[in-house]
């Protein structure tokens, strides 16, 4: 079984940054894909950046130019740092991992853009 806690949401103001971090815990194997998928309130779930085990990564349109995905193999961690954010970007932002066909999602943590 695998275990993912996200991390690091909160309220910020337009314009402002935020990092999330995921970390997963279990018996992790080490050929994986992790991401950050978010739920806006009425809307469906979205990817928002994906990362390989090898460092490939692909983000939304909407996140290009923005947000960076990155992790530490090390620490089983996955980030999203979300820069220059925009009232749109509001959502519950969930970390997701697939293995061997399983796939793992976190709790959700909240991200509120707002003055």
């Amino acid at each position: 079984q695998v275990q993912l806690v996200e991390s690091g949401g909160g309220l910020v103001q337009p314009g402002g940054s935020l990092r999330l971090s995921c970390a997963a815990s279990g018996s992790i194997f080490r050929f994986n894909t992790m991401a950050w998928y978010r739920q806006a309130p009425g809307k469906q779930r979205e990817l928002v950046c994906s990362i390989t085990d090898i460092g490939s990564t692909n983000c939304a349109e909407s996140a290009k130019g923005r947000f960076t995905i990155s992790r530490d193999n090390a620490k089983n961690t996955v980030y999203l740092q979300m820069n220059s954010l925009k009232p749109e970007d509001t959502a519950v932002y969930y970390c997701y991992l697939v293995s061997r066909g399983q796939v793992y999602w976190g709790q959700g943590t909240q991200v509120t853009v707002s003055s």
